[in-house]
């Protein structure tokens, strides 16, 4: 495991967590005394968050994919399938689901979306395509499983780049 992948992770993690669980739940309780509760919770949560990110880089594939679905689910809920933004694959959490799960809800990707969760162009992915290197989807677009496949060979990271 990279530590530096690891520190970036348990941070975006920590980050979601407090504005999508815990600055929500203080709104919510509004006058109540929450500080000894939120106290409490975030360093649940600060522990919780180390051991999902070592989970999600380095744990058993079925570890990886259930914890990247429980923390998908938990903190995206919604009554439509999963549909993240290009950028967010480029985040911390988005690229260790990418590379550890694939994609949480789909068979098949965009050259868009496939291009996000490798870092690279649509350009990029023709070619990886043309060369046999990435699978289509018989449905269209680029199959889910291979770009996680890629992501998950060693060596293989994303670049950051979603252009």
């Amino acid at each position: 495991m990279s530590t530096e992948r690891h520190v970036a992770l348990v941070d975006d993690l920590r980050r979601l967590m407090r504005t999508r669980l815990l600055d929500p739940l203080e709104i919510l309780l509004g006058e109540a005394d929450t500080g000894d509760t939120t106290a409490v919770l975030e360093a649940a949560l600060r522990i919780q968050c180390e051991a999902w990110a070592a989970r999600l880089l380095d744990g058993t594939d079925a570890a990886a994919r259930a914890t990247a679905a429980r923390l998908v689910s938990a903190l995206y809920p919604g009554d439509d399938a999963f549909d993240p933004p290009r950028e967010w694959w480029s985040t911390p959490l988005g690229r260790a689901v990418a590379a550890r799960a694939g994609h949480p809800t789909a068979e098949s990707v965009s050259y868009a979306t496939a291009g996000a969760m490798l870092g690279i162009t649509r350009q990029g992915v023709a070619d990886l395509l043309t060369r046999g290197k990435l699978d289509r989807h018989p449905d269209g677009g680029v199959s889910a499983a291979s770009v996680s496949a890629r992501l998950s060979r060693p060596g293989t990271r994303p670049t950051g780049s979603t252009r």
